[in-house]
């Protein structure tokens, strides 16, 4: 595809920005409020990813309203599934969930355990919780549609630090040899991990040029801007001829003062205060 086709880009609206950064608002308010109620959880690497999410949900995948299960649907995978709560708070504001279905979060018989499960919650795709399996999984989903003859598109949120994975660069293979253009991973790189900064436990970098040298087109974001976001997913959408991976640059607990860029926020419990303080912050930060 030429360069002519590559400006061929569909532009968000004022409106439409201005909704979409709304929405992503609410639903990290939403999230903090379902953890504090769940009594802790993986905040930080949900939060990095919920504008992403959002875009997604609200402006780019074939979705439809009332019926999840709709098959002509794109699929979803969150190959890091400890980020099931930043999913729950965006399938509500798509009215797969309820609000008082968030604040069952863990809790005995929920239909939202804290990594995604198939069999339990409407809007969710796959499986989530063994690192590095989802992007397998988002291969066969997106060749699985080429061998139907179906026009859906698969994507895929993977984690940094779940990059160390060997299968991850499996699934990069298989994808390339297959030219599964209807794939499009997104890498949340928000530079920390579960046991320090991603550059100490495990480099990555040249993390584009790796991707790339795999046969992926690859692209380089905020991942918090969502003009960005749904610029680099149009584009994606527009090559149909090898699969596609969008690194987008994130910020671990975003929105969350005492949460950003922090390694306690991986995982922690919220107090009373501290809730109060997530809330306040979100507040403030309102456009």
């Amino acid at each position: 595809m030429g360069a002519e086709a590559e400006k061929e880009v569909i532009l968000l609206t004022k409106n439409e920005v201005k909704k979409l950064n709304q929405t992503a608002l609410n639903a990290r308010r939403l999230l903090v409020e379902m953890l504090a109620a769940a009594g802790g959880g993986h905040i930080g690497g949900t939060l990095s990813i919920i504008d992403i999410l959002t875009v997604l949900y609200h402006q780019v995948m074939r979705l439809k309203e009332g019926d999840p299960d709709w098959p002509e649907r794109d699929r979803f995978v969150l190959s890091k599934g400890h980020a099931g709560p930043a999913l729950y708070t965006i399938l509500h504001t798509k009215g797969y969930l309820s609000r008082e279905d968030l604040m069952t979060l863990n809790r005995p018989g929920t239909m939202l355990p804290s990594h995604c499960d198939i069999t339990r919650t409407p809007g969710v795709d796959m499986f989530g919780g063994s690192l590095g399996q989802g992007l397998s999984a988002a291969v066969g989903m997106a060749l699985a549609a080429r061998m139907d003859s179906r026009d859906l598109r698969v994507f895929c949120i993977i984690g940094d630090g779940e990059s160390d994975e060997g299968q991850i660069w499996e699934a990069g293979m298989a994808a390339a040899k297959y030219k599964l253009g209807n794939l499009i991973g997104i890498v949340d790189y928000n530079k920390l991990q579960i046991d320090g900064p991603v550059e100490a436990v495990m480099p990555l970098e040249p993390l584009r040029d790796k991707w790339a040298a795999f046969g992926w087109d690859v692209k380089e974001i905020d991942g918090h801007d969502v003009e960005q976001i749904h610029d680099a997913l149009v584009r994606c959408l527009k090559k149909p001829d090898q699969p596609h991976m969008i690194i987008a640059h994130t910020i671990k607990g975003k929105g969350v003062s005492f949460c950003e860029n922090t390694m306690e926020s991986h995982n922690m419990g919220l107090t009373p205060t501290q809730l109060a303080q997530a809330l306040s912050d979100l507040e403030g930060s309102e456009k």
